[in-house]
C-alpha cells in the first residue's frame, strides 16, 4: 500500500513538475513521517526516499536512532529553544525558525560543535493566529538580525498554508512566499542564500510545485491518515 501511495505521489511531483517546465530534481520529496512506526519508515527507505519530515525532536532521535545512517532528518515542526541541543549537527534542515532568539540558541549549539547549521525562516503567510511562524512583514527584517549569527545560514524559507479544500485557494499564499524570496535575494544579504522553498502539503503540493517549491512535505499521501490529531495533513 505504501509502495503505491508513494508511486501516486511521485507521478504527482512529476506531472507537476512538467506543467510549468521545471525538472523534476529541482524538487525534493520529503517523507512526513511523524507519528509514524519505523518500520512503515523502513519501507517507504526501501522504495529510495532518504528525505524524512519529524514534528517532534524526540520522536525524530528515537527514529535516527534505528534508522539507516544516509537518511536526511527535517525538522519540521515547532522546535523549542530547550531541544535544540538535541538535533544540531545531526539534521538536514531545520525548517522552522521563526524567532531571532530560536536562532541564537541553535548557534551557541553550532558554535560548540564547530560545525554551521542550515536552516529556513518560517513565514505565517496567511496571518493565521493558530500558526507559528514570523509575518511576511516582519521576514525581511528577521532575516536580517539571523545573518549576523556566525554559524547558522539562512538557506530559504518555509510556510504552511491554510487547510483548504480546493488547493487552488492557496496559490496566491504560495507566490507570495516566492515573490517574498525574490525580495530577499534582491537585498544581497551576506551569508543569506535563498534557495529553499519548502511548501505544499499532501492537499495542495502541487500547486505549490507550478509555484516555485524546491521542497514539499507530504505526510498523509505517503502514509495514510495520520495516527492522531496532529496538525498534518
Amino acid at each position: 500500500m505504501l509502495k503505491e501511495n508513494l508511486v501516486t505521489v511521485e507521478n504527482k511531483v512529476a506531472e507537476a513538475c512538467k506543467r510549468v517546465g521545471r525538472d523534476r530534481s529541482e524538487v525534493t520529496l520529503i517523507a512526513v513521517s511523524k507519528t509514524k512506526p519505523v518500520e512503515m519508515l523502513q519501507e517507504i527507505y526501501a522504495e529510495g526516499i532518504r528525505d524524512f519530515g519529524e514534528n517532534k525532536v524526540q520522536e525524530m532521535c528515537e527514529k535516527m536512532d534505528q534508522m539507516p545512517a544516509d537518511i536526511k532528518w527535517h525538522m519540521i515542526g515547532h522546535l523549542q529553544r530547550n531541544k535544540v541541543k538535541y538535533i544540531v549537527g545531526r539534521t538536514e534542515l531545520i525548517h522552522s525558525v521563526d524567532t531571532y532568539r530560536l536562532a541564537e540558541e541553535i548557534n551557541i549549539h553550532a558554535k560548540k560543535k564547530n560545525i554551521t547549521v542550515p536552516i529556513l525562516v518560517e513565514v505565517n503567510i496567511a496571518n493565521e493566529e493558530s500558526k507559528f511562524g514570523i509575518s511576511a512583514e516582519e521576514t525581511i527584517l528577521l532575516v536580517e538580525d539571523i545573518s549576523k549569527l556566525e554559524n547558522v545560514r539562512i538557506k530559504g524559507l518555509m510556510t504552511i498554508a491554510p487547510y483548504v479544500v480546493d488547493a487552488e485557494e492557496n496559490r496566491l499564499y504560495f507566490r507570495k512566499i516566492k515573490q517574498l524570496s525574490v525580495d530577499i535575494t534582491n537585498k544581497n544579504i551576506d551569508n543569506v542564500s535563498i534557495e529553499i522553498l519548502s511548501m505544499g502539503m499532501t492537499g495542495d503540493y502541487e500547486v505549490a510545485i507550478e509555484e516555485g517549491a524546491t521542497m514539499v512535505r507530504v505526510g498523509t499521501g505517503i502514509f495514510g491518515e495520520r495516527n492522531y490529531n496532529t496538525g498534518n495533513r
